[in-house]
């Protein structure tokens, strides 16, 4: 269980299928251009993975991306 978390074992991770996006899917699966993609990636507000000169993102990641920036009701008051 080297580094894993304990609950959770290794065939169950190998079991787990990872979706991957490249920039530009992720980029039109969130609505943004590729450069505030970028952006997000580099101030760390969304996880990616480089492989060689290719970089990738975990469609889990880019939909948990999504949830963490929900709109809390009542907060927009401000612009109103």
């Amino acid at each position: 269980m080297h580094g894993l978390n304990p609950g959770v074992s290794w065939r169950a991770m190998a079991k787990q299928e990872i979706t991957w996006l490249s920039t530009a899917a992720a980029a039109r699966h969130l609505g943004i251009t590729p450069r505030t993609l970028y952006r997000l990636i580099d101030e760390g507000e969304i996880a990616a993975y480089k492989f060689g000169r290719v970089i990738r993102l975990q469609e889990g990641d880019v939909n948990a991306f999504i949830e963490r920036s929900r709109i809390a009701p009542g907060s927009l008051e401000h612009l109103y």
